[in-house]
């Protein structure tokens, strides 16, 4: 029995919990669906349909594609603190394999506008926008107390998995079919994910739904919300810090397709390449990233100063090799910061708050994502890719120096906080009171 028990507790968690394991393949899909179309997308107007402004109109549709995570994060946090999180899920794929659908058919048969374009991302990023942050709250429903950190992995994962498969299909699907055949892919990879949450157990929903405490009233959800947020300075300091950073590093998908066409002169099989090699490195990174030692605010300072140094060299040295190995170690470092933060969230924020708070850093953290696609495409059409890569790495280093000096003040709250302040969670286990 002891043996049996063993060996089971060996098995990764997406196998020993079905139900998770589940959920978590819908999410691969949906992400990676959603990664396909952005990429293939952004390569079909970058390579064939862009004109002289095709950094510009690559830049507007990366923008219009994460404004929803930003403008509707109020209502997703009412819809997935109100419904069912499985319904939640459900619907999201569903909608959004319903959209992609006849968005496929009306692009085989005639060409698809560039209206249309930017309206079928807007509606698939809505429905990713409610899907991550619902799966994400849905965690403490689908495993148990013990496997949080290890569902956030894998769970964070996901993201990783989704720039390698959807990143590399994307543009070779456009390459070989043009965005018809992308999006056709997108809509059967949409609706198999419904499929599998519609199909699926959540064992412990009755558990977190008694811990969320029930309620219902929008109003006292944003005022605890508030709450939480004012009694966990350390949580809005770092988030506000990962939103500056996300002003340079989520850059690298404008950057990326025109440094391929303006320094590599390639194809879509380089720009592909380029994204699995990001998508492998934050994947190891998120696997590996609990075994980095150091105090998280430490580590997660050393990662953004090594992502600098990663996304700055391709401006200085060109090659597909240095573009290559640029990309995984940024990546890596993406993974690594996300498992330990996401993780140290997870336990500090409370059950009935976590809607909220997830919505909220989803938005907070994707805010500069628009701005950033805006930004980075303008210039991409007036400056070369070399010099939007030393851009990218110029901007990190004040970013990563700021939340270095943040950790530096945590760690004396760190010896007297006793109300759950992040800050307690930081210093090193023999400061700990």
């Amino acid at each position: 029995m002891t043996a049996v028990t063993t060996r089971g507790r060996r098995l990764p968690l997406v196998l020993r919990n079905p139900a998770f394991g589940r959920t978590w393949i819908a999410q691969l899909l949906t992400q990676a669906a959603g990664r396909m179309f952005q990429v293939g997308a952004v390569w079909w107007l970058v390579g064939f349909a862009g004109g002289e402004r095709r950094g510009l109109e690559s830049g507007l549709f990366l923008t219009v594609s994460t404004l929803p995570a930003v403008a509707f994060a109020p209502v997703i946090a009412r819809v997935v603190a109100r419904y069912a999180r499985r319904t939640v899920l459900a619907s999201a794929a569903a909608v959004a394999g319903t959209v992609a659908v006849p968005a496929a058919l009306w692009s085989y048969t005639d060409t698809l506008p560039m209206a249309a374009v930017y309206a079928v991302g807007l509606v698939l990023a809505s429905c990713q926008a409610v899907f991550d942050p619902c799966l994400t709250t849905s965690v403490p429903e689908l495993v148990e107390d013990a496997d949080i950190e290890a569902a956030t992995g894998f769970e964070l994962s996901t993201q990783s998995l989704a720039g390698i498969g959807g990143g590399l299909l994307g543009p070779l699907a456009v390459d070989a079919g043009g965005l018809t055949a992308a999006m056709a892919a997108c809509a059967a990879a949409y609706l198999l994910a419904a499929l599998l949450v519609v199909s699926t157990r959540f064992p412990h929903a009755a558990t977190s739904a008694g811990a969320d405490g029930g309620t219902d009233d929008a109003g006292d959800e944003r005022r605890t919300l508030r709450r939480v947020l004012s009694g966990l300075p350390f949580i809005r300091r770092v988030l506000l810090c990962f939103a500056a950073a996300n002003l340079f590093t989520t850059a690298v998908y404008v950057v990326m397709p025109l440094y391929t066409r303006g320094v590599l002169h390639s194809t879509g099989s380089t720009v592909a390449a380029l994204e699995t090699a990001l998508g492998v490195g934050s994947l190891i990174g998120s696997l590996t990233g609990a075994r980095v030692p150091g105090r998280p605010v430490a580590v997660g300072s050393a990662c953004l100063a090594l992502m600098a140094l990663a996304l700055g060299l391709p401006g200085l040295v060109t090659g597909h090799v240095p573009a290559l190995g640029s990309m995984a170690v940024a990546g890596w470092c993406a993974g690594v910061i996300g498992v330990r933060f996401v993780a140290l969230f997870q336990r500090l924020v409370p059950a009935s708050d976590k809607p909220g708070f997830f919505a909220v850093m989803q938005a907070l953290l994707g805010a500069t994502f628009p701005v950033s696609s805006l930004v980075f495409g303008t210039l991409g059409d007036h400056l070369t890719a070399r010099t939007l890569c030393l851009a990218q790495g110029a901007g990190l280093v004040p970013v990563a120096l700021a939340l270095w000096w943040l950790g530096g003040r945590a760690e004396p709250a760190g010896r007297r906080t006793s109300d759950g302040d992040a800050a307690a969670h930081l210093a090193p286990a023999g400061e700990r009171s």
